[in-house]
């Protein structure tokens, strides 16, 4: 199966989901926009009206799509609106993008069970997917290849994901 999430940098969402089992695929793009074929600077502008976002290959005999809902809630700040810590946009925004029925009611109820846990209302838009268009290729596998190169990746990203590990949310490749 498959899902598309946006929770922030496609970077950090990114690295979380490759760390989750039964995840066997993870491609950054940009989603939930008019636009086609958007590049990153593009999207950066805030014309296109695409998130970052991640789409995610999962086999649901290993994980469900219930357990990937509760990283994803886990993963980032969903009662932010358009930002998540100093990164700022509606290409930033939180969302589910649901490629059945059965998706977007399961994130839905999802959603109205991870209120009690923010003190803030959750402002995730869930919305079918229409289009995913695939990042640049230097987007993918941005934290497994440049964890030692780019300090973003040690000062957001690596704390993210400490703190997932601890929760055993998700396992360290």
């Amino acid at each position: 199966e498959r899902i598309t999430f946006g929770g922030g940098c496609f970077w950090c969402i990114e690295a979380v989901f490759q760390r989750l089992k039964g995840v066997t695929k993870v491609t950054s793009g940009y989603a939930g926009g008019h636009v086609p074929n958007p590049t990153y600077k593009q999207v950066c502008e805030e014309t296109t009206g695409h998130a970052e976002v991640v789409q995610l290959e999962f086999d649901p005999s290993q994980v469900s799509f219930e357990k990937l809902m509760e990283v994803f809630w886990a993963a980032h700040d969903p009662t932010t609106l358009n930002r998540q810590g100093h990164d700022i946009g509606t290409q930033y925004r939180s969302i589910v993008l649901y490629e059945n029925e059965q998706q977007k009611s399961a994130a839905e109820k999802s959603k109205a069970t991870a209120q009690k846990d923010f003190k803030d209302p959750i402002v995730t838009q869930i919305v079918p997917l229409e289009k995913f268009y695939v990042a640049e290729d230097y987007h993918q596998n941005y934290y497994n290849q440049n964890a030692d190169k780019n300090p973003y990746c040690q000062v957001v990203i690596r704390p993210k994901l400490t703190k997932l590990l601890s929760q055993g949310l998700i396992k360290e490749e």
